[in-house]
C-alpha cells in the first residue's frame, strides 16, 4: 500500500517573490514558458535556492530537483503543495519526484530522513544514476 503524501507547508514561502497564490493564477502558458522547461534552473523558495528541472509528461508533473542550499522553514512542503495544487488545477494525475540526494559531495541527513518518512526510495534512474524517487497521486 502506497504512503499518502500530503506535504503542507508551516508558514508561507514566497517563490522567487511570489506566493502560490500568485503562481497558481498565472496563465498555463506563462508557467509552461518559464518552468516547464526540461531545462535546468536556478530559483529562489523561502531562503533556500534550488536547482530543478520541471515538466509536464505522461500525465504527471515530473519535477526533478538537483541541488536544494539552505532553507529550513518548510521549503520542501510548500514545493510539494504548490506542486501538487498546480498538478490538480491543470488535470494531471500524479507528481513525479526525483530528487538527487544519494551520493552528494557533502550529504543532508535531515533531507535524506525526510524523503523517507515521506515514502520516498532510492531508484535506479534511466541515466543510471540513483535518486530518491517518489510517485505521488493527486
Amino acid at each position: 500500500m502506497e504512503k499518502e503524501v500530503e506535504l503542507s507547508p508551516t508558514r508561507e514561502v514566497l517563490f522567487e517573490g511570489f506566493t502560490s497564490e500568485q503562481i497558481l493564477s498565472l496563465p498555463k502558458q506563462t508557467i509552461e514558458q518559464l518552468v516547464l522547461l526540461n531545462e535546468p534552473i536556478v530559483f529562489r523558495a523561502g531562503s533556500a535556492v534550488l536547482l530543478g528541472c520541471f515538466k509536464a509528461e505522461s500525465e504527471r508533473l515530473v519535477m526533478e530537483l538537483a541541488e536544494i542550499e539552505g532553507g529550513g522553514e518548510g521549503v520542501l512542503p510548500s514545493v510539494a503543495s504548490l506542486a501538487k495544487r498546480y498538478a490538480r488545477l491543470n488535470g494531471l494525475a500524479a507528481v513525479e519526484w526525483i530528487v538527487h540526494a544519494v551520493s552528494c559531495a557533502r550529504p543532508n541527513l535531515r533531507l535524506r530522513r525526510v524523503l523517507e518518512l515521506r515514502g520516498f526510495a532510492v531508484k535506479k534512474m534511466a541515466d543510471g544514476t540513483e535518486a530518491y524517487h517518489l510517485l505521488d497521486p493527486v
